[in-house]
């Protein structure tokens, strides 16, 4: 790095103010800036002086290019002279993911290539899983696969870079699924719109790790922010959001699924291959993604692209839709007619007695005229998708959805009677979105904003009906809201 470059980094990192109000929103790479960025990083803490300049050098190393990535900007040497100064021993994780009963895997980012090891600690010693080698091609990831563990134990867990324990929180710890064939409860967390504000809350982060949820589903809009095709600048979003104590904290004990949204897409309300981009724009940002997370599928999984998958936990089957990547920004293409199929046949295949089936955008349309929703684009697909679950009579289905900021849940009532329920905690980032209720919403359930709150599903299958019972938590643990509903009423009647 220059060496008048770095000097001014490191004087904008030492003048930032140093927390945005809460009624502050920050949108477009434009306003996505270093000093924004390390505006939120310090929002809820200020972040050691060394930290900050680290961070500073390393966002102006990505800035600067729009394809740069982690391997050219940890070569740098005023980048290896401060990791030394702080003594990192990685870029990002441990993180948790695609948790199920018998195992988990376990995502890291190095600071170069190297071999990563995970050592479980199990009633019969320490087993070693991997080495797993971290690539330029990966971005410097690996992700390390865990198995044969058994089903709702907890194992404590370390991480090695060739050869080298890392430093990761004390409490990480990993988890497993409960057997899908066993009776008894489970929590699942979900939210959305952590956007880069929600990352830094310890408050939150602590209160979902302490209610023990077997996993926590993202929905959309974390972490990048406005980046559109400068995948430099959406590494450097990931970056802060790994360099965040709070997010260290969760992702090392909590299994994280996560699906995109418009803002970490590419920007507000785009979709498809936006105006102005290419095919290798939409490439770029998803292979940037898949490297970010830590999914047990991505799409697909082959040139068809995209991001939904399916995965099983206890009695829940849970299905994640891409509603981005397939649309053509035309009425009528939302998922596009590939993952349509996709969904339709997973619905048919699930097990469970319970289904979670999350959109990264609302599948209702009180709010601002449905705006980005599956109404505005797509209600053909949406009464396609909600008429095959009830002819096929699908029973225990939830609806979750992401995008819209601030917190709502709907009741969808249908000519026959029957009734989806929608939950939409787009509030992990506390952010401010248009009105939360009107008395014109007849069948709204609460509406919340400017407030940091996580969904929960708690599901107990020991009843002979069994129930989910949904609760919206601030993070200060007050319930703001809390509904239980049986399995016998999220099954459609015979017609």
């Amino acid at each position: 790095m220059k060496p008048i470059l770095a000097l001014f980094l490191t004087l904008a990192a030492l003048a930032i103010p140093l927390a945005w109000g809460e009624t502050e929103v920050l949108q477009g790479t434009s306003k996505g800036d270093l000093e924004s960025n390390l505006s939120i990083f310090n929002l809820f803490e200020t972040r050691p002086e060394p930290v900050q300049r680290f961070y500073a050098a390393a966002y102006g190393i990505l800035a600067a290019d729009p394809r740069a990535a982690f391997l050219e900007m940890t070569e740098d040497p005023e980048i290896q002279r401060l990791c030394g100064e702080l003594c990192l021993t990685h870029l990002g994780g441990p993180m948790l993911g695609a948790v199920t009963a018998d195992g988990v895997r376990v995502w890291l980012r190095t600071l170069k290539p190297a071999a990563v090891e995970v050592r479980v600690t199990t009633g019969d010693g320490e087993r070693v899983f991997g080495p797993v080698h971290s690539t330029p091609d990966s971005d410097l990831t690996a992700v390390v696969t865990v198995t044969g563990l058994k089903p709702a134990t907890r194992y404590p867990y370390r991480v090695l870079v060739d050869g080298q324990p890392i430093t990761m929180p004390d409490h990480a710890a990993i988890v497993t699924a409960p057997d899908p064939a066993e009776t008894g409860t489970m929590r699942i967390a979900f939210g959305s719109c952590f956007h880069r504000w929600g990352i830094g809350n310890a408050a939150q982060a602590q209160l979902i790790r302490s209610r023990n949820p077997v996993a926590m589903l993202l929905l959309g809009d974390i972490a990048a922010q406005d980046r559109n095709n400068h995948l430099g600048l959406h590494r450097a979003d990931y970056l802060m959001r790994d360099l965040q104590p709070p997010w260290q904290g969760l992702a090392a004990a909590i299994p994280l699924f996560a699906i995109w949204d418009d803002h970490d897409y590419f920007d507000n309300d785009l979709a498809g291959i936006p105006e102005g981009f290419a095919e290798e724009d939409r490439q770029g940002v998803r292979q940037v993604f898949q490297q970010a997370w830590n999914n047990p599928a991505y799409g697909f999984g082959d040139t068809r692209g995209g991001l939904f998958l399916r995965t099983r936990l206890g009695p829940c089957d849970i299905i994640m839709l891409d509603t981005r990547y397939f649309r053509e920004n035309v009425d009528g293409s939302f998922l596009g007619e590939e993952q349509m199929q996709w969904v339709e046949a997973q619905l048919l295949d699930c097990q469970g007695p319970f289904i979670i089936l999350s959109s990264g955008t609302m599948w209702s349309d009180y709010v601002s005229n449905g705006k980005d929703s599956w109404g505005r684009w797509d209600p053909e697909g949406r009464e396609r998708l909600f008429s095959f679950i009830e002819a096929n009579r699908i029973g225990g289905v939830l609806l979750i959805a992401g995008d819209r900021h601030g917190a709502r849940g709907f009741r969808i009532p249908r000519p026959s009677g029957f009734s989806f329920y929608e939950f939409e905690p787009a509030s992990l980032g506390g952010r401010k979105g248009p009105p939360v209720t009107d008395p014109e919403w007849t069948t709204q359930l609460f509406g919340f904003a400017l407030t940091y709150a996580f969904g929960e599903f708690t599901f107990d299958t020991t009843l002979d009906d069994p129930e989910v019972t949904f609760r919206l938590i601030r993070d200060d643990a007050t319930e703001l809201y809390t509904l239980t509903l049986k399995h016998s009423e999220l099954t459609p009647p015979a017609r």
